[in-house]
């Protein structure tokens, strides 16, 4: 590694952490790398002082002494480097007042001036870079044009120094912000699949409960039909509705079967990355096979239609929620006389869903997860549900509102 390598790279705790992580740099290596550093400055300045290039005395013991100390600090420079400043220039001071080699130092203080401006903000290196500045001129004012003309050179090594390290300083931290971007770009992406994980979920869990909530009842009621049928008069056995119900059952099954598949074909999908691969959703045009099948199993079910076809989302919470209110009616409603009446209309820019019975109604007692699910699934589209007893006094009453514009 060069001496430039050497000091371009940065230890420091601060934006360059991360980098330095990145590529695999501990504090050790670092330390390391600026030991190195200074015993090749420390050589530098020795061959300059022993050749005697450039003016002044040639070093003497104290000499030596003072100029080999100078590079000792630069060993911590990105630990501590306004401390390693101010230790180096108070030797090279007293060092260029005893006027011995004046060109021998210069790269000890070069190196410290980049540090500090490198690990400072901006305001700082410049009152840093000020401060030193003043203080050669001070040394140097009595000297003459000589004096003049050597602090003009130095000058320009300080403010070269000085701009280097600030802008080494500005890249880093843009490196070090486009890495935290990309860090929180990350988080927020597998934050946001983990969300879409667990809607998902909610939102097969939220299916299959509709579906086997709708089929196990009517597949319940309708063998209650068949046993009662074949009990009741075993002698003028109605061969026709137990066939019937048989055939109702079977439907229900192979109905259910299909949603089951279809439904579970997402989370297989999935696996093989197509979560988003659902199929087609139920949708209005579904409503008269639900309003059949819940009439096979005995109540009276009176179907209005009076919408186009609603936006997917809007059209399936419609579909579940009209499948949810259906069971909650065959399964509670407790009369075998039971009618229940489904509206579907868009009026105001919303699909409006009721369905009434006049049975009698829900049982008391904790609710199950079908009220529940209905609400949420009238929240997925930003719409709203009421269920409760009907307002005649009798039966009950699920009335949704649910949003097209937005869906659309």
């Amino acid at each position: 590694m060069n001496l430039v390598q050497a000091i371009l790279i940065d230890s420091r705790p601060g934006p360059g952490t991360r980098i330095r992580a990145a590529l695999g740099f501990t504090p050790r290596d670092t330390l390391r790398q600026d030991a190195a550093l200074a015993a090749g400055l420390a050589v530098v300045a020795s061959v300059l002082a022993a050749a005697g290039l450039g003016s002044g005395r040639d070093p003497d013991a104290v000499g030596w002494t003072l100029l080999l100390t100078a590079h000792v600090p630069l060993v911590w420079r990105r630990r501590a480097p306004m401390a390693v400043l101010c230790v180096a220039l108070a030797l090279i001071v007293t060092y260029h007042e005893l006027d011995f080699n004046h060109s021998a130092p210069t790269a000890a203080s070069m190196a410290a001036l980049y540090t500090v401006a490198e690990s400072r903000n901006l305001r700082r290196t410049l009152l840093i870079g000020a401060g030193v500045i003043g203080l050669m001129v001070v040394l140097k004012i009595d000297d003459g044009m000589a004096g003049v003309a050597e602090s003009m050179r130095i000058t320009g090594w300080v403010i070269a120094m000085l701009v280097i390290g600030g802008y080494i300083r500005v890249h880093r931290e843009n490196v070090a912000a486009a890495v935290e971007r990309a860090e929180r770009a990350e988080r927020t992406r597998e934050e946001e699949a983990r969300r879409r994980v667990a809607e998902e979920r909610l939102r097969i869990a939220r299916d299959l409960h509709d579906l086997l909530a709708h089929s196990i009842t009517l597949i319940g009621v309708r063998t209650s039909v068949a046993a009662h049928v074949l009990a009741a008069d075993p002698a003028r056995l109605d061969r026709e509705a137990v066939a019937q119900a048989l055939d109702d059952i079977a439907e229900t099954c192979r109905t259910a079967r299909g949603e089951i598949r279809t439904t579970l074909e997402v989370l297989r999908d999935g696996e093989h990355g197509s979560p988003d691969n659902r199929g087609p959703l139920p949708g209005l045009h579904g409503l008269p096979d639900l309003a059949a099948a819940a009439r096979a199993a005995g109540p009276a079910v009176e179907l209005t239609v009076r919408a186009e076809e609603a936006p997917p989302a809007v059209g399936a919470a419609a579909y579940r929620i009209v499948q949810e209110a259906l069971t909650n009616a065959v399964r509670h409603g407790g009369r075998a006389d039971l009618s229940v009446r489904v509206s579907v209309a868009e009026r105001d820019g919303a699909l409006r869903v009721e369905v009434t019975d006049d049975g009698a109604g829900a049982a008391d007692g904790t609710p199950g997860f079908g009220l529940v699910g209905m609400r949420e699934r009238a929240r997925s589209v930003g719409g709203t549900l009421q269920a409760g007893p009907s307002a005649r006094g009798v039966g009950f009453e699920v009335t949704a509102e649910l949003p097209l514009e937005g869906a659309r």
